[in-house]
């Protein structure tokens, strides 16, 4: 592969504000568990990962799960040989590039879902997008969507990488509908992430979040958070979490 735009090289940069050369890092622990607590639960034996990055999140899928089969995939090809080499020695990982734009990659058979986080929101057709995905998963299996919530949240960090909105419960079940999928659960979530995202970068300034407060938010915030959220539904969030199932009329076309 070349370095031209055209085959995804510096999607990862461009969509996260991170190089590849910064490696994954133990960052976020806190948050990345959080995540796997809310989206396990919707999460079949086979998963394939839209936008994995450098592995985070597959990571703490692969120690929090007993996945059959993991399909990590990426548009960056440089993102896609780190996480090949990441999970080299996990027989239930395959490492492949998916391009949104271009031809899906023939799995072989069906995964029982689809997950992407912090994805849809760089797509300008994400109903589209969604079809697409549907058609790689059996009918009666799930797409997960982590997405960054509420237009009230919209800044200067939003814009450099990319984000072409932020999602309410009501837009991103519209996206599902519009794909033809039945939307199961679609909800805010991480109201004191919001919270803190509106103080810190709509009010405060900050342009990207900053290692420090990062530190800050993942050690104090989230922990409390995981509480709050197991008695309380939030009104608000700094994300919206939603599941919905394919029909088999959305997994044929």
């Amino acid at each position: 592969m070349t370095d031209s735009p055209t085959d995804g090289a510096g999607a990862f940069s461009q969509a996260t504000g991170r190089s590849l050369e910064e490696g994954s890092g133990g960052g976020q622990r806190r948050y990345k568990a959080y995540q796997l607590e809310l989206m396990r639960p919707h999460v079949g034996r086979s998963l394939l990962e839209v936008g994995a990055g450098l592995g985070e999140l597959a990571e703490v899928f692969a120690a929090g799960m007993d996945l059959e089969r993991h399909v990590v995939t990426d548009v960056d090809p440089g993102a896609v040989a780190h996480v090949a080499r990441r999970f080299a020695d996990r027989p239930e990982v395959e490492a492949r590039r998916l391009d949104l734009d271009g031809d899906l990659p023939d799995l072989g058979a069906p995964v029982q879902t689809v997950l992407a986080s912090n994805v849809l929101e760089h797509l300008e057709d994400d109903a589209g997008a969604l079809r697409r995905l549907a058609r790689l998963v059996e009918p009666g299996g799930t797409v997960v969507m982590f997405v960054p919530g509420y237009m009230q949240l919209y800044g200067d960090f939003d814009r450099r990488v990319g984000h072409v909105r932020r999602y309410t419960p009501a837009t991103l079940r519209a996206a599902f509908e519009g794909a033809g999928l039945t939307p199961r659960v679609v909800r805010p979530v991480n109201l004191l992430g919001g919270i803190a995202w509106w103080a810190a970068v709509r009010r405060g300034g900050v342009g990207s979040p900053k290692p420090a407060l990062v530190a800050v938010y993942d050690g104090v915030v989230v922990p409390v958070t995981r509480l709050l959220e197991k008695v309380v539904t939030p009104p608000f969030g700094q994300s919206v979490l939603g599941v919905a199932t394919v029909p088999p009329e959305a997994a044929a076309r």
